[in-house]
């Protein structure tokens, strides 16, 4: 090859490259997820502290649980929750999930409660029950 074929090549190339747009690396580093989000994951709670309501219009076994705090706990409709209170009297219900804002707290039948000493309004620990 000469000198002459050579730099005849070098300037086709060169223009063949100047032919083809070039590829923005902004446009392809945003199609790109960061790091964080490739890590992201959801927290469900295990447990969380709450307010026990009376509500004597409820079956008798039965609570409401608000959407927020059932979405919280992993806790579906017809599910099965168990309410401590004081770490001691433990109680098991069957959830109905309601369209109610906030998280703080459930209302559940109070007869059973009522025999075992808890009043309205109390501090008790709510979690999905496995059994």
């Amino acid at each position: 090859m000469s000198e002459k074929e050579v730099k005849e090549e070098t300037k086709q190339e060169q223009t063949s490259q100047e032919e083809q747009p070039k590829i923005d690396i902004k446009k392809l580093v945003s199609i790109v997820p960061p790091a964080s989000e490739l890590k992201k994951k959801t927290k469900v709670l295990k447990e969380k502290r709450i307010r026990i309501k009376f509500d004597e219009s409820l079956p008798e076994g039965a609570s409401r649980v608000p959407k927020e705090l059932a979405k919280l706990l992993g806790i579906e409709e017809g599910d099965k929750i168990e309410i401590v209170v004081a770490g001691r009297k433990k109680f098991i219900f069957t959830v109905q999930i309601v369209e109610e804002p906030g998280v703080n707290f459930v209302y559940v039948y109070p007869e059973e409660l009522r025999e075992k000493g808890v009043a309205d309004n109390s501090i008790a620990t709510i979690r999905r029950h496995s059994g």
